[in-house]
């Protein structure tokens, strides 16, 4: 069981670390950025979150028995502006982010090995898990070009500016503040 805390533990970190990078592109964007689409036929970042919320809320809710695509989920409205305010916004994406890390955490006392299903396609958690995290990767990365591109005016870096790399690593060297954005906050050495 602790092999299988250890794994738990990293993945609960990565996916706090998408978080941060998450809100630290949000937070830079006005509300006509949060909707703004780089191209006419791209999403915004309010789509996306949208969407990750709803995936996230599906997948996670009563995930061990239920499948995680729910009959109640309308995944092709996720991908519609989104018409109520920011804040709303923001509550979606948190209500499907909460129930993936309540699920970590319910992880941690649940057998490892058993299998959940998504779409009807049998996974082990590890698999599930696997699968959300690179989803939200994706993402993530989608909302931090996405932001860069609508985003008028200064921009704060959400890992090491370019020209930094030197002072970076003389400031952070040995702790896991050296992973920026992905770094533990207190910056507290591992």
């Amino acid at each position: 069981m602790e092999s299988t805390h250890l794994w738990l533990d990293a993945l609960e970190e990565t996916v706090a670390s998408y978080r941060r990078m998450i809100d630290a592109a949000v937070e830079q964007l006005s509300d006509e950025e949060l909707h703004s689409r780089p191209a006419p036929d791209a999403n915004s970042v309010a789509i996306i979150l949208r969407h990750l919320g709803g995936n996230l809320r599906s997948r996670w809710t009563d995930f061990l028995t239920t499948d995680g695509e729910k009959p109640d989920r309308d995944r092709d409205t996720e991908f519609a502006d989104w018409e109520a305010d920011r804040a709303a916004l923001l509550r979606h994406f948190d209500q499907g982010w909460s129930r993936l890390t309540s699920a970590i955490q319910e992880m941690k006392t649940t057998d490892i090995h058993q299998r959940i299903t998504i779409r009807g396609e049998p996974h082990t958690l590890p698999q599930a898990l696997a699968r959300s995290v690179t989803h939200i990767a994706y993402h993530a990365g989608q909302i931090a070009m996405i932001s860069r591109q609508v985003h008028a005016g200064p921009w704060r870096w959400l890992t090491i500016a370019p020209g930094e790399s030197a002072q970076h690593n003389q400031r952070t060297w040995g702790t896991s503040a050296s992973r920026s954005v992905f770094s533990d906050p207190t910056g507290d050495a591992e």
